[in-house]
């Protein structure tokens, strides 16, 4: 298996090996990745996920061969030839192919002629060696059988035999794989239901070169019952290749063969090939799409933090008013109210009033407004409201997914008493402070930066989604006496369970003095806190140590550094100078190499560094407001929101995002968007079209 595993992923044997022993012993990947290189030669998380991947497929792969193999020895099937070929195969397609004939049928046509006797006349006419069938045929006409009754059901049994032929599926599987076009056409009585598929109304493509975004939205209209699609080849050359593998002669016997044959490939072959392809079609897209949503994700996970600072936010409105809360800077929640200075009620005044108190009473640091309907609007009030030498910035914070977490046990369970506005309101002033801790809460899929994420395979995208929070998590570090028990349950060696252990021991005796106090945490056995440890932080803690990544198990090489250059630990920490005088090479030993040292070195030097960087304001066109105001030409500032293989959707600030089409982002030939562009950059852009009736902008970055 790591051999095959290896030649899959393209890493090294002795790689895989190494991964696999680890994961067997309870490593979590986080783990793996952060604190055992010198075992994996240095993998990352990304590399360490493909081995785990490939050897869940392998696992699941010998469970079916162990099934199949445990069925045919039920039914007593002796063929060692064909044994040997199912234990020595590794495409889980060529194994169905070779169990398929042993596969227990329902009733069909050539199981009624089975039972009408036919099956040694079939044989008769497969062999082709008989050149009078009519009179081999005659034998079998009894019971109500006609000779032509007779040779129908013979050709039924031939045309069953055929479709279970690994050799004809492989000849048909392979027509498809190279040459498969996808159809697809609008069913005429829906045509007006339709018109946001038009691009699909008289569409074909070759299956194998169809991107994955435009394969999902057909499935999707097929789903609605809007388009037709089908999966064809050419017909005619698919039933040459079989007649070239299963016509040796000129025999009488070759003819039915042949009209067996076509209605094999007519009946069951073509449409089971056809299922199998669209199904692997299918997988290959969802894959695409989830790897674009995951990698969406982690730029927005890793988005700049504000930091601790004191917080108001905005969840703005027109009607229903600006929901306004106050947050200290611990991110608790320390006054809410409801302002209304837009139409109808357009009290500027008072909204002005009440504002301009609440920051001088809280020290405001900084403004979050959220960025949907009245966003824009609401981001100008509070500019005008603010003097010109003010230290407060203003930030307009993505509301994709608030209004989820607003209505979520989460959120229900922190702020039981309040209402969903008003906790969509502390999301987003939140999400300023630390867009990681608070996204976390939500469930990955809602936060809206993929691409048809509901129409791709649930299972493997929440699988996907938590790894690629859990990635985020544990590269950044999670204080272990301020995180929420969301951000607590992604750290290696937690979940759901200890984390809830974790807050519920914070809160009976107080903060944690040091990361050895986890031990004393319900639950909290060996192997949890070597997983864990590295990832959870104690800030002013009895051990400085503790608020760095370097793990627990290392503390006492660094003791020995400290010790090398004749200094207590605490001042090695955070001393560039000191840190890079040590000579590695002298603590090296069988546990620990020179890869782990200079980790930790370079940790000692930046203690506990964020590798998110800060957050950073940006000024929106002032003349837009609404799609209304967007006119052909303008040039305009904008950030990019989402990433899809098609384009990139950027937020000019207002209520709907404008498309850069991928062959508008440069005048370089690409053919993902990624390769140029990465989430929350900031753009500039040009206005090409306007489409306000379908609410649509185009954009261009080709100046």
């Amino acid at each position: 298996m790591e051999r095959r595993i290896a030649q899959l992923t393209n890493i090294s044997e002795k790689q895989v090996n190494a991964v696999l022993k680890l994961l067997a012993e309870g490593g979590t990947i986080p783990f793996i990745a952060r604190y055992r290189k010198e075992a994996t030669g240095s993998l990352d998380e990304v590399a360490i996920e493909k081995i785990d991947v490939a050897q869940k497929k392998f696992i699941e792969l010998e469970k079916r061969r162990q099934t199949i193999l445990d069925r045919l020895a039920e039914l007593n099937i002796q063929k060692p030839e064909l044994i040997a070929q199912i234990q020595n195969c590794y495409d889980p397609r060529e194994l169905e192919d070779l169990y398929l004939p042993y596969k227990q049928k329902r009733k069909t046509k050539a199981t009624v002629a089975i039972e009408q006797g036919l099956e040694p006349l079939a044989k008769l006419i497969m062999a082709q060696r008989q050149n009078d069938i009519m009179a081999q045929a005659y034998r079998f006409s009894k019971n109500g059988l006609t000779i032509d009754d007779a040779l129908e059901g013979a050709r039924h049994i031939i045309a069953e035999w055929l479709s279970e032929s690994p050799a004809a599926r492989n000849t048909i599987r392979t027509s498809y794989e190279r040459h498969a076009t996808l159809t697809s056409n609008v069913d005429k009585k829906k045509t007006a239901d339709a018109q946001k598929y038009l691009d699909y109304f008289d569409f074909s493509q070759g299956v194998n070169r169809i991107p994955s975004h435009r394969f999902l939205a057909i499935l999707r209209a097929e789903k609605e019952g809007l388009l037709k699609v089908k999966i064809e080849i050419d017909n005619e050359r698919a039933l040459e290749r079989l007649e070239r593998i299963f016509i040796r002669s000129n025999a009488d016997a070759a003819h039915h063969i042949q009209l067996a044959l076509k209605d094999s490939y007519k009946r069951l072959l073509a449409p089971s090939i056809e299922t199998e392809i669209r199904k692997e079609a299918k997988e290959k897209a969802d894959l695409e799409a989830i790897g674009i949503f995951a990698n969406n994700l982690t730029q927005l996970l890793m988005a700049p933090p504000l930091g601790t600072k004191r917080i108001l936010a905005l969840d703005p409105g027109f009607r229903t008013g600006c929901k306004l809360t106050c947050l200290d800077q611990q991110s608790n929640l320390v006054h809410h109210s409801t302002v209304y200075p837009h139409e109808p009620q357009n009290d500027k005044e008072n909204a002005r009033h009440c504002i301009e108190i609440l920051i001088r009473k809280h020290d405001i640091e900084a403004i979050a407004i959220g960025n949907g309907t009245a966003g824009r609007e609401t981001e100008q009030f509070i500019k005008s409201i603010l003097p010109k030498e003010s230290a407060i910035e203003v930030y307009l914070i993505s509301e994709a997914g608030a209004s989820i977490y607003s209505a979520s046990e989460a959120a229900r369970e922190e702020f039981p008493d309040l209402d969903l506005t008003v906790r969509g309101s502390i999301s987003i002033g939140r999400r300023l402070m630390d867009p990681l801790a608070e996204l976390v809460k939500i469930e990955p899929k809602s936060i809206g930066v993929g691409q048809y994420q509901h129409d791709v395979d649930q299972g493997k995208l929440k699988t996907t989604l938590d790894n690629v929070v859990s990635f985020a998590v544990n590269k950044v570090g999670v204080n272990v006496n301020t995180a929420s028990k969301h951000l607590l349950q992604y750290v290696a060696g937690l979940g759901p369970k200890l984390a809830q252990n974790v807050v519920n021991h914070r809160q009976e005796n107080g903060t944690f003095k040091s990361i050895d106090q986890l031990k004393k945490i319900k639950g909290f056995g060996t192997k949890a806190y070597e997983q864990s440890a590295g990832f959870l932080r104690v800030i002013d803690g009895d051990n400085p140590l503790d608020a760095s990544a370097v793990h627990p198990e290392r503390y006492a090489i660094v003791q020995k550094m400290a010790k090398k250059l004749n200094l207590p630990t605490y001042k090695l920490i955070g001393n560039t100078e000191l840190a890079t005088t040590l000579q590695l090479e002298d603590f090296v030993s069988e546990e620990i190499g020179l890869i782990t040292l200079t980790d930790i070195v370079n940790e000692l030097q930046k203690p506990g560094l964020d590798p998110r960087g800060a957050a950073k304001t940006m000024d929106y066109d002032d003349r837009i407001r609404d799609i209304k105001d967007i006119r052909t030409g303008m040039i305009l500032q904008g950030k990019v929101s989402n990433l899809t293989k098609f384009g990139a959707f950027v937020d000019i600030g207002i209520k709907e995002n404008g498309l850069i089409h991928v062959s508008q982002i440069t005048d370089k030939y690409i053919t993902d968007p990624a390769e140029y562009l990465s989430l929350e950059q900031v753009v500039t852009v040009k206005v090409i079209e306007v489409d306000v009736d379908r609410k649509r902008i185009a954009l261009s970055m080709k100046m």
